[in-house]
């Protein structure tokens, strides 16, 4: 585990009390943990997020439709 030393705003220790308090957390550095873990989420490429392979494996059994024209199955003349 990392250890760091931060500074942050009055405002930004509010929130982390309230998301220890919200989760039932030990510390601080949980809720910390908590937020950045939620959203970094977001910051990871699609591919790489758990969701996102299971999904796909959810979609390859899917019935596909064998196309012969694309364009004119798509209408792009």
């Amino acid at each position: 585990m990392v250890q760091a030393m931060v500074n942050i705003s009055e405002n930004a220790n509010q929130i982390l009390n309230i998301v220890k308090a919200k989760y039932n957390l030990k510390d601080k550095s949980k809720a910390i943990e908590k937020v950045v873990l939620e959203y970094g989420g977001d910051f990871l490429e699609p591919e790489l997020r758990p969701e996102f392979i299971q999904k796909m494996k959810e979609r390859q059994k899917e019935p596909t439709v064998k196309i012969k024209n694309f364009r004119k199955h798509f209408d792009l003349s």
